[in-house]
Parts: structure tokens; sequence; C-alpha cells
């Protein structure tokens, strides 16, 4: 005997999660990177990038040019502000203080807001503010390489 009926269609590939399972992978994330920058607040703490001879990751770029990057200065900028001296923190690398730290906050605010709430948050730039952000990366690495 043959099913007579419409051919049954292939199962449609498993979507992006919505609602709960989108919060629930929002916390795990969450969850996981917390974990892991706990962990390395922790090394951070007891290991002082501003003496020699520590386990640190050194920026590739100076390391073969000599030259600071924009970045250059993050590790020492972050043990600075685990242990309170902002003041050090803004010699180590003052752009990345004034401007990164918040743009970094500001976009884990909205994923992990967007993501409790069940809706997906996609950080995009348009073609100018990358444009600025490039711009402003250029102008500093400039700036703290000449002025030293």
């Amino acid at each position: 005997m043959t099913a007579t009926g419409p051919a049954p269609h292939p199962a449609a590939p498993p979507g992006p999660p919505t609602g709960a399972a989108l919060r629930a992978a929002t916390l795990r994330r969450a969850a996981l990177g917390l974990g892991i920058g706990a962990v390395g607040a922790v090394y951070l703490w007891h290991t002082n990038p501003h003496e020699p001879g520590h386990l640190l990751p050194g920026c590739p770029l100076r390391w073969a040019t000599g030259l600071l990057c924009p970045l250059c200065g993050g590790t020492r900028l972050a043990y600075d502000l685990l242990h309170g001296d902002v003041v050090a923190a803004f010699h180590d690398n003052a752009a990345l203080l004034i401007l990164g730290v918040p743009a970094a906050a500001y976009a884990v605010g909205r994923w992990l807001t967007a993501g409790l709430r069940g809706r997906y948050y996609r950080l995009r730039l348009s073609s100018r503010a990358g444009a600025a952000v490039l711009g402003i990366a250029a102008v500093w690495m400039l700036v703290r390489n000449l002025v030293g």
C-alpha cells in the first residue's frame, strides 16, 4: 500500500535560537567570559607588567618595528586599573582608557541586555564609524611615537 498525499519536506535547517534558548546561550557565554576574565585578572593582579621577566603577551608590531601600536600599554593599563591607579593607567595608554574602555563596556552591555531579553545584538559600524575608529587609531599611533 502506498501513501497518498504530499511528499514529506526535508527538515528545515535549524535556525538561530530564539527566546529562552538565546537567553540561556547568552548567560553561558557571559559566564564563560567572566570566568576567563577573572582568571586573567587574578594572574595580572600578581604580575606587574611594569617589571620585566613576567609571562605576559607582547606586541608583535613593537617587537618587529620598535613602534608603539594604538593598543600598546593595554596590559599595563589593566594592571593599573585593577590596582586603582587611574593616573598611571592614563599614562600607559590615554586613548584606550578614554575611548576604548567605555566603548567596550557599552558594546558588552548592549549585547548582554539584548541577549537576556531574547534578542540578538550585533555590533555594526557604518563605513564612517569604521573610518573614524581607524583614523583615531592612526593619529594616536603617530602622536605617541613622535611625542614619545
